[in-house]
């Protein structure tokens, strides 16, 4: 399956750490990702296949070790229960990368999501402004 996916679309080299999370479905440790407090604008993508997966407006620190998100790019992350059935996996939509998983009625913000995302699975792309074009 792997070969067939590389196969249809480009994907991005990963590293032994990343691919454990990414691919064999893994976490990262909690506090340890690089955009758990990023307040940038930009949009997150996914490291494996850089399809948009979240803005930064939809951001908010949950104080639980990983980038925290109420709501993601329509139609960009996929929802798949856990093989243990206890958690809902979210996925890139377009190649299958794990990114994390999503909790419901915690009343972090009013959308009462959030989606818990290994910033390993991310990468981030700054919003272009007048001053950076």
């Amino acid at each position: 399956m792997q070969s067939l996916i590389g196969d249809l679309m480009k994907l991005n080299k990963l590293t032994k750490e990343e691919e454990r999370v990414i691919v064999d479905k893994g976490t990262e440790m909690p506090f340890s990702g690089e955009y758990e407090h990023k307040t940038d604008s930009g949009t997150y993508v996914c490291k494996r296949c850089d399809a948009p997966l979240y803005r930064s407006e939809d951001k908010f620190d949950a104080s639980c070790g990983w980038p925290s998100f109420d709501d993601e790019i329509k139609g960009a992350v996929k929802r798949v229960t856990d093989a243990d059935g206890q958690r809902t996996e979210l996925q890139c939509a377009r190649c299958g990368a794990h990114l994390g998983h999503v909790f419901v009625r915690e009343g972090f913000t009013p959308k009462n999501v959030r989606h818990c995302v290994n910033s390993i699975s991310l990468k981030f792309v700054p919003k272009k402004g007048p001053r950076h074009k």
